[in-house]
């Protein structure tokens, strides 16, 4: 062994050029998680809209009791999240996705077998939301781990997910609604979910010293035999209790809180909202798909943009632009119009998911960061659980959403504020 290869050795690192380190496994880790966004998210948020005007019409529900089912999912999937970050943390992706994971679909099969507005509400409420509750935590805190440089870019490719599953799983709802019913299309659903959320959550690994790599595919390894005595190579940053010390984590919270509103309200009324004006179910999941299509341009390009510039002026200009979306749906009655409206908004929403995250891992660091994403995804659901339920209920009180519409621009407004108000990432004395 040559001088320079001894010394590296003695620090726990091989040179690249004398280990063949093969493929970089954050690569599968990646994939894998784009196969859990794309049934577990690609399912749930774009079809809940496809199937509630056909559910509360054959049972004759109203829109509120109907949505709560969503808005309960959403808060208890936030708060079941805190306990499957800190499981992450502690045991590991693949066990927390692989198992709990699977009450996605679980939950579909179930929901197919309802006659009762109680068992709709406590399937969303509970099973799914379990599921749910594995879908983002585990999968961020994983891939914040394996990225550094491409971090922004990897979150993006992973969320396009529930972009491209939006695209294929809404009309695939729409079509099969159409000629099979509601009750089958939920099977179907459920027994794709299933499928695909276990096999996926097999592939994770927690961070890069489990294949005695480097993230970002660095040019060093570990070497095997030392790599579980040596540090994580990412140790650095606050606790839970450090972060909700400081003022930039309440901040961030009112980030989530924005972004959860804007998100969760359009994406469970929008396609009701098609309908109301006059379009058949086909249009409304064709917009639907649309948006999750645009969504796929926000997140992978502001992204990566992202990286190059840095989070916050592109979480302002996305911000920005989800109000401009919702400002030209107060006016748009034409089918164009829904579609203009659909590849803003779903731009927007696709750019501030990522964004979320990534100035969440900059003002945070990894020590905790499954907890830390765990507590601020309590604001975002709490946020989209009251934007899903009030704007059933103003419908049914007023029989429009305009009045959705201006509250969600004003919540937008908010999130816009502290985004330029937020200070770049610093030491945790401040």
């Amino acid at each position: 062994m040559i001088p320079g290869q001894r010394k590296d050795k003695e620090k726990g690192l091989t040179s690249g050029k004398t280990a063949k380190p093969g493929l970089f496994y954050g690569y599968v880790v990646a994939a894998a998680g784009f196969g859990i966004w794309l049934t577990g998210w690609g399912t749930s948020s774009p079809t809940f809209g496809i199937f509630f005007v056909p559910v509360l019409t054959e049972f004759g529900w109203g829109r509120a009791e109907t949505a709560l089912a969503y808005s309960l999912a959403m808060f208890v999937q936030a708060a079941l999240a805190i306990a499957m970050g800190w499981l992450t943390d502690k045991l590991g992706p693949k066990i927390v996705v692989a198992v709990f994971g699977s009450f996605v679909g679980i939950s579909y099969l179930l929901l197919s077998r309802v006659n009762a507005i109680w068992q709709f509400q406590i399937n969303y409420a509970l099973v799914a939301a379990i599921g749910l509750s594995t879908l983002t935590i585990p999968v961020m805190a994983t891939i914040a781990r394996w990225f550094i440089k491409k971090r922004g870019l990897m979150i993006g490719i992973i969320q396009t997910g529930v972009g491209i599953g939006g695209i294929i799983f809404a009309p695939l709802a729409s079509w099969l609604i159409l000629n099979y019913g509601w009750r089958f299309s939920y099977i179907i659903l459920g027994i794709i979910t299933l499928a695909c959320i276990i096999t996926s959550g097999l592939f994770l690994k927690r961070d890069p010293r489990d294949t005695g790599q480097l993230p970002d595919g660095a040019s060093k390894i570990m070497t095997p035999e030392i790599k579980s005595q040596s540090p994580s190579v990412q140790t650095a940053g606050f606790s839970l209790r450090e972060a909700v010390r400081t003022s930039r984590f309440w901040m961030i919270a009112g980030i989530y809180f924005s972004f959860g509103f804007y998100r969760t309200t359009f994406l469970t009324h929008i396609a009701a909202h098609v309908q109301d004006m006059g379009f058949p179910l086909a249009n409304a999941a064709n917009i639907v798909a649309t948006l999750n299509g645009a969504s796929i341009i926000g997140r992978i390009g502001m992204g990566r943009t992202a990286d190059m510039i840095g989070n916050k002026p592109v979480l302002i200009i996305s911000c920005a632009a989800g109000i401009v979306s919702l400002i030209w749906g107060l006016v748009a009655s034409d089918l164009w119009g829904f579609y203009l409206f659909a590849l803003i908004f779903g731009f927007s929403w696709g750019a501030q998911a990522v964004l979320r995250f990534a100035v969440a891992s900059e003002a945070f660091g990894l020590v905790s960061l499954g907890l830390v994403f765990g507590v601020l995804g309590l604001a975002e659901s709490g946020a989209g659980s009251l934007g899903s339920y009030f704007a059933g209920y103003i419908f049914d009180a007023v029989g429009n959403y305009q009045p959705a519409f201006w509250m969600t621009i004003a919540v937008s407004t908010m999130g816009i504020i502290l985004a330029w108000l937020l200070k770049p990432a610093s030491s945790k004395k401040e």
